[in-house]
């Protein structure tokens, strides 16, 4: 005896289902219908994903296109034209040869090391103590240690100049020390933090109930924990030292003049050639360096979940 069709309607389509003789194939069949009648034919994509990717597109293109023309130009014959009429590295050369280029590097490369110096020791410092002991007051010390990361930088170069002219400090290289100090506090510290935060502070109460002394606790259990973080910090500190303008140019005395003050003072008139090559290297060695600081707080970060 025949078994009656039954009809079944999904969506717009209709499948019919038919129980005379079925077996895998059928019902493997069936299934296939049905997903069809359901889904449709094709899978709609969706639209947000294409924005997205051409948003992206736009902002790396807008970030770094300027870049691969700087790039672009500093290797260029000509030196005011701005069509290609050769390849040449001998912009490259002029500026390696240059005594001032030479002489604000050296300049801006020891307030870079002396300032991180500095501020690797006092931003580690204050974030142990930050982090591990309570106090009066500590909520707005916290706040008032990582205010330089949001004032904008005019703001911080105009309070330490006043700063410096009421205390009848002269200006001078370590001025310019001085205030580099205060903003490379703080991108060491929050960098510390993060990490330290991440530790078990038992290690510490373990260390000294086996009778080390608070300093031994730190210097041999909690400092190599934390050493990734703080190299890290103080790398990125050190790109921003290097990079800065605002600061540098309204806390230097005479004579101190760091490389960005150098590179502005010779862009008045126009930017020539060898400007361009020095500004390469300068990417360069700055993409290098933070590139090696994200790796060893990656590193560190991967060291503490094994």
């Amino acid at each position: 005896m025949a078994i009656p069709r039954r009809n079944a309607k999904l969506g717009d389509r209709r499948v019919i289902l038919s129980h005379q003789g079925a077996n895998i194939q059928d019902l493997d069949t069936i299934a296939r219908r049905i997903h069809v009648s359901v889904i449709g034919p094709q899978a709609k994509t969706n639209p947000r994903a294409s924005w997205q990717a051409l948003f992206s597109l736009l902002m790396f293109g807008f970030m770094y296109l300027p870049i691969i023309v700087l790039t672009f130009y500093s290797f260029n014959q000509s030196a005011y034209s701005a069509s290609w009429t050769g390849f040449t590295l001998a912009w490259y050369r002029k500026f390696f040869a240059d005594e001032r280029i030479l002489a604000a590097l050296q300049t801006s490369l020891i307030v870079a090391l002396v300032a991180v110096a500095i501020a690797a020791v006092l931003g580690t410092l204050m974030t142990v103590g930050l982090t591990r002991y309570h106090f009066p007051g500590k909520g707005l010390y916290r706040g008032m240690s990582y205010l330089p990361l949001i004032i904008p930088d005019i703001a911080i170069a105009v309070a330490t100049l006043v700063f410096l002219a009421v205390v009848a400090i002269p200006l001078s290289l370590w001025t310019i020390v001085a205030a580099h100090v205060v903003f490379c506090l703080s991108y060491v510290a929050i960098v510390v933090s993060t990490r330290l935060t991440g530790l078990d502070s038992h290690l510490e109460e373990a260390a000294l109930d086996l009778g080390a002394t608070p300093t031994q606790a730190f210097m041999q259990v909690l400092l190599p924990e934390l050493m990734p973080a703080i190299v890290s910090g103080c790398l990125l500190a050190f790109v921003l030292s290097m990079d800065d303008f605002l600061i540098a140019s309204f806390t230097a005395g005479g004579g101190a003049t760091t490389l960005p003050m150098e590179i502005f003072s010779r862009i008045r008139t126009g930017v020539k050639p060898d400007i361009n090559a020095l500004s390469v290297v300068l990417i360069l060695a700055s993409g290098s360096v933070a590139f090696v600081a994200e790796s060893i707080r990656y590193q560190g970060s991967q060291k503490r979940f094994k």
